[in-house]
C-alpha cells in the first residue's frame, strides 16, 4: 500500500484520496468506542457516519472498524490508518503549542489536568509514539513504560508511579492468590507495561495464555467485560481490579525531552516535576 500527504491532512492512498473528514472520525472513535457518540461529537447524523466509514473501507479494501459488545473499535488496519494521518497532522502543523505524543496511560493523564500550557497531545502506543519522536515532529514524548528509554539508554523525567492491576470477566471465579491465575486466559496490550505482569507471572511459574491482543488498555478492559472467561492487567491509576501483583508491576509515568528549541518545553517539564504533581496525585497516580 503506497501511502503520501496531499495537502491539508488528505492521504493518497493508491491513487485515493482520504481527506480530514475521515482522520477527524477515526480520531473521534478512537476515544468514544461509539458510533453514535462519535457523530454527535461531529455534529452529523449517525447515518452520515456510519457511510462515511463503509465507504472508506469499499475504497480501501479492507475494515477499519469492527464491533465489540455493543460499541465499535478501529481494527489493527484502521489503527495503523489513523496513525498514518497522526504523522502528517504533526508534521503540518508548525505552531508555538507544545507538540506531546506517547502512550495512551500517560496521555490521557496529562489531557486530564488543566496545564497552564498551550499543549497539543497526540495519544498512542509507546512504540508508535517513539517512532514519531525519532522524526523530530514533536516536541515531548510520554511512556506508559520507561522499558523504551531504559533499552535505548535515554535520559527520561519520571513524573508520577502506577501499578497494574488484574481485571476479570464478571462470569470469571474469584482470584484470591498467585497460583489461582494458573493456566488463565489473556488479553494482552501490545505497547503497554503489561511486560511487567508477564514476567511476574513467568517468575512465579504461572503457567497462562495470550488470547487476544489489542492496541489499548480500554479495548482490553472492554473485550474482558464482554467475555465468560478473559483476564488483563491494566493501569490502576484507570481501572479497578485486584491488587494481586501491585508491587511486583509498580512502575513509573515518564517523559522524554524532544525538541530543546522551545523554551516552554522546558518549563512544563520542571511544572510537571513540581508544583503540577499534586494534579497528578489527584488523578490516582502516586506522585514521585
Amino acid at each position: 500500500m503506497k501511502i503520501q500527504s496531499q495537502g491539508l491532512i488528505s492521504l493518497n492512498i493508491d491513487g485515493k484520496i482520504y481527506d480530514y473528514k475521515l482522520y477527524e472520525s477515526l480520531e473521534s472513535l478512537s476515544k468514544t468506542k461509539s458510533q453514535r457518540k462519535s457523530a454527535k461529537e461531529l455534529n452529523i447524523s449517525h447515518t452520515v457516519f456510519n457511510r462515511r466509514l463503509l465507504k472508506a473501507e469499499d475504497k480501501l479494501g479492507f475494515k477499519i472498524t469492527e464491533k465489540v459488545g455493543n460499541g465499535t473499535i478501529l481494527t489493527k488496519e484502521g489503527l495503523g490508518l489513523l496513525e498514518e494521518f497522526r504523522k502528517y497532522d504533526i508534521q503540518i502543523e508548525k505552531t508555538s503549542s507544545i507538540n506531546i505524543v506517547g502512550g495512551h496511560i500517560s496521555t490521557g493523564l496529562l489531557e486530564s489536568i488543566e496545564l497552564p500550557f498551550d499543549v497539543n497531545i497526540y495519544s498512542s502506543n509507546d512504540e508508535d509514539a517513539f517512532e514519531l519522536a525519532k522524526r523530530g515532529v514533536v516536541d515531548i514524548l510520554t511512556l506508559d513504560d520507561p522499558l523504551i528509554a531504559f533499552e535505548r539508554d535515554l535520559n527520561f523525567f519520571p513524573i508520577a508511579y502506577d501499578y497494574l492491576v488484574l481485571v476479570s470477566s464478571p462470569k470469571s471465579k474469584k482470584i484470591e492468590s498467585i497460583s489461582d491465575l494458573e493456566g488463565l486466559d489473556f488479553v494482552e496490550v501490545s505497547g503497554s507495561a503489561q511486560r511487567l505482569a508477564w514476567n511476574s507471572l513467568r517468575h512465579y511459574d504461572i503457567d497462562f495464555n495470550l488470547k487476544e491482543s489489542v492496541n489499548s488498555q480500554f479495548d482490553a478492559f472492554k473485550l474482558v467485560k464482554n467475555s465468560e472467561n478473559l483476564h488483563t492487567f491494566l493501569n490502576a491509576s484507570y481501572f479497578k481490579g485486584n491488587e494481586l501483583l501491585k508491587f511486583d508491576t509498580r512502575h513509573v509515568i515518564s517523559l522524554i525531552k524532544v525538541n530543546d528549541d522551545k523554551p516552554e518545553v522546558n518549563e512544563l517539564i520542571t511544572y510537571l516535576t513540581n508544583e503540577g504533581q499534586n494534579h497528578l496525585e489527584r488523578q490516582g497516580f502516586a506522585p514521585m
